[in-house]
């Protein structure tokens, strides 16, 4: 069988066939790129844009920004808002609230019952069950809170000159506060049970401060959302202070109503219970005031 030869070697990369048009392009565009990156001033900026150059330094040194932007930053303040102990307390009485009130629901339902009643028949559903203790613990607690709180937004805004110093210790100045709030309801409470059984028998001392301690715990519900906005909008003080004493003023005023209603028989209760609303309703307050501030001076000296 005969054997064939190619006389044709196979193509090599050096033998390659090469477009000259795109040889051409490649050289063109190799040079205009080495001509691009050449240098603008390979001996320095002119004179007239480097006069603006102080002598003896070099662009590196210069600030980046002579006259900083912004202002100068201010102290900073602290307040319940930002206090671990202060929204602990807060978020302590809503959850004893919480807690309480699947068993002692019925003694918030009854506010109105124990506010206004002054029937001194016994009822099967005014005794007091173990439950109705916790939801009243509960609510005692939540309204020393919520004064505590407002009592000290109230001194920064009525003496403008312990503001500064209130914000320095604000956990124990809370605390302080909130005891104090807690010592002003329980000698209320011991002082209306000394005036009941003076001036009056045990069922009607009971019926009397059963409607104190459930005017108290209403008044606290009711301030609580004035304590939380006040912590959170603090510029709304005033309105805020206003909205609590206007609160705090009509508890008071259907404690006394009831109070009147029990103990009034003659014209000459009546001159009791005018020296009652000076010594009990208008003293007491006043003290609570002055001994807050008083304490806050205290603890800051």
């Amino acid at each position: 069988m005969p054997i064939y030869h190619s006389t044709h070697s196979p193509a090599t990369p050096q033998a390659a066939p090469r477009d000259s048009a795109a040889a051409l392009r490649d050289s063109s565009l190799r040079d205009s790129t080495l001509l691009h990156w050449k240098p603008r001033y390979p001996q320095g900026l002119p004179p007239r844009q480097a006069s603006h150059v102080p002598a003896g330094k070099q662009l590196s040194q210069l600030p980046v920004m002579e006259v900083p932007a912004g202002r100068t930053p201010g102290s900073y303040n602290s307040s319940p808002l930002h206090d671990t102990v202060s929204m602990a307390l807060l978020l302590l009485g809503v959850l004893l609230i919480t807690l309480s009130y699947n068993k002692g629901y019925m003694y918030i339902a009854n506010f109105a019952h124990n506010m206004f009643s002054t029937r001194k028949r016994e009822n099967l559903f005014d005794d007091h069950t173990v439950s109705d203790l916790g939801i009243l613990s509960a609510l005692i607690f939540n309204t020393c809170v919520t004064m505590g709180l407002i009592a000290f937004y109230a001194i920064g805004y009525l003496v403008p000159g312990m503001q500064a110093a209130l914000s320095h210790n604000v956990s124990m100045l809370v605390i302080m506060l909130v005891a104090w709030s807690l010592l002003f309801y329980l000698a209320q409470l011991a002082l209306y049970y000394v005036l009941g059984f003076t001036f009056g028998d045990k069922l009607g001392t009971t019926i009397w401060t059963s409607g104190f301690k459930a005017s108290q715990s209403l008044l606290g519900l009711l301030l609580l959302p004035v304590a939380i906005i006040l912590m959170v909008y603090p510029n709304t003080i005033k309105v805020m202070l206003i909205t609590a004493l206007s609160l705090y003023i009509c508890a008071r005023i259907v404690f006394i109503c009831k109070g009147f209603r029990i103990f009034f028989n003659n014209l000459q209760s009546s001159v009791y219970f005018i020296l009652y609303l000076c010594a009990v309703e208008i003293v007491p307050p006043v003290l609570y005031c002055a001994g807050a501030i008083t304490l806050c001076n205290f603890l800051q000296s």
